[in-house]
């Protein structure tokens, strides 16, 4: 037979769209021709397939005209996953091994030039969309790949880690040798040492971080260096409750994307911080293919941008509309693609340049200008998406001297546990994602809590954003407490956490 069609797959954002690797061979000026939008990567397949053929003791048709079509024509290809599907169409059209035999998988992994197979990006992904599919199909792919993608329920994945591997297991009954079936790693608990309690004093700083954990609200730390912001951050994604399947799933198909996830960190929350320095692309997301940015991969996990003024301002900015809607859109000339987003924001920075303003242990040295200058780094839109500002202030230095006092992170972490499984019996979704009927039917206030959250808005000229955010962080605190009703503490406490920098 001179035709064989193999099943593939490309990714498009999250999504990966199947591919047909159409194989025909003619006669005629012996040649190698590869179409249908192929970038560089995907053309480069020839050599490597070529290679790969002849090192593996198998026969490479070099006197035919060779054409390898990757349809859909209009859907780019990118990376070398497409060099397997290549190679077995190659094998399947020159009657090297029987193409039927081949319909019932599909087929991705890089080759070597000795015929090995590499891992290839966003396994998990490839896995996802055959699974949505419904189809019966197996997955055939590299072993490396093959562990990350076993973690899909429902569908056969095959682990191969040599082309020959594959060729064996489509010979005819009688001499094939079976691929295995790939299994998922196994998860390695949480690293130890790093609990909540190591951080001494900051009783408001830590009170303001467990109603975020508990809302999944964003949270903002000012305060001098030193004083634990960075450490309480580190921590912060303990307090979270586990993470279900579908979201580790999710999480774990984006960081596969970019080659990030690691099987033994299943279910385990992403916990992301870009250094200062980071664009707006490496936050958002970007390129040519477009590539998820930190936001997507702290999906369902933990956002942390130490020193915040430090960032560029088109970088922050790039944040405001992901914050709101939970996914992001990247739009490029030639093609589009989105990611979800559903991160939680924790930021610190420092009050001022030197870092010592309000300090009761150094004196601070900037002017009021430099000041403002500074804290203005941080547009007043952006900090009115931000749900909590807290002070982290200096210890003292016999409170750092003490035994290390205080609750253990995992006695927060079950109240927190609570509260949100509170929310989502009674709602569906977390505090921060109320909008709309269901804002208003489930943080309803009784006369006295809502005339004095008017005059607080009135007196502190807070948006409505402002307004709705300091409701969701008080229907938070009322879940902590176990309250079925916002009450005029709850709504008071709320409000304390909106002003630390005198906006929203």
């Amino acid at each position: 037979m001179s035709l064989a069609v193999i099943r593939s797959r490309s990714l498009a954002g999250l999504d990966a769209p199947e591919v047909s690797v159409e194989v025909h061979l003619a006669n005629g000026l012996p040649s190698f021709t590869l179409v249908g939008l192929a970038d560089t990567e995907v053309k480069e397949a020839r050599e490597r397939v070529r290679a790969a053929l002849a090192t593996s003791g198998l026969e490479f048709p070099h006197n035919k005209r060779i054409t390898v079509n990757l349809a859909p024509a209009d859907l780019p290809k990118e990376s070398g996953r497409f060099d397997l599907p290549i190679a077995l169409g190659i094998l399947a059209a020159s009657g090297q091994i029987e193409a039927g035999r081949l319909d019932g998988f599909e087929f991705a992994g890089e080759l070597g030039l000795a015929g090995d197979l590499r891992p290839v990006r966003g396994a998990l992904a490839l896995a996802l969309a055959l699974q949505r599919r419904g189809t019966e199909r197996a997955l055939v792919l590299p072993a490396a790949s093959a562990e990350e993608a076993a973690l899909v329920e429902g569908i056969a994945i095959h682990a191969a880690s040599h082309l020959l591997d594959v060729v064996r297991a489509v010979l005819p009954a009688q001499d094939a040798t079976p691929l295995p079936l790939a299994r998922p790693g196994a998860a390695i608990p949480a690293e130890p040492g790093a609990d909540w309690r190591d951080v001494k004093g900051q009783s408001a700083a830590k009170r303001a971080l467990e109603i975020a954990a508990a809302g999944g609200h964003s949270l903002l730390m000012v305060g001098p260096p030193g004083t634990g912001k960075s450490m309480l951050a580190q921590r912060f994604a303990g307090l979270l409750p586990p993470m279900t399947q579908d979201e580790a799933l999710e999480s774990a198909a984006l960081l596969s994307l970019n080659g990030d996830f690691r099987p033994a960190r299943w279910r385990c929350r992403p916990l992301r911080a870009p250094h200062h320095s980071a664009s707006s692309v490496a936050l958002v997301g970007g390129g040519s293919p477009p590539r998820p940015g930190e936001i997507s991969l702290a999906h369902h996990g933990v956002l942390f941008l130490d020193e915040l003024p430090e960032f560029p301002r088109a970088a922050l900015e790039a944040l405001r509309e992901p914050l709101e809607s939970g996914r992001i859109v990247i739009s490029r000339a030639a093609r589009q693609a989105e990611f979800p987003a559903r991160f939680q924001l924790l930021a610190a920075m420092n009050p001022c340049p030197c870092g010592h303003l309000g300090s009761p242990l150094r004196a601070c040295r900037c002017t009021p200008d430099a000041i403002a200058r500074y804290q203005g780094r941080i547009s007043g839109p952006l900090l009115d998406r931000i749900d909590l500002q807290v002070e982290v202030p200096a210890v003292a230095p016999e409170a750092l001297a003490a035994s290390t006092q205080g609750e253990a992170g995992a006695q927060v972490a079950e109240r927190v546990a609570l509260a949100r499984a509170r929310q989502l019996r009674r709602q569906g979704l977390r505090n921060a994602e109320l909008a709309g009927e269901p804002l208003e039917a489930h943080c309803a206030l009784d006369a006295a809590a809502s005339q004095f959250l008017q005059k607080a808005a009135a007196r502190l000229a807070w948006s409505a954003r402002s307004f709705h955010r300091v409701l969701r962080v008080a229907r938070s605190v009322a879940d902590l407490a176990g309250a079925d009703r916002i009450a005029l503490a709850h709504l008071a406490e709320a409000i304390q956490y909106r002003r630390v920098l005198g906006v929203g």
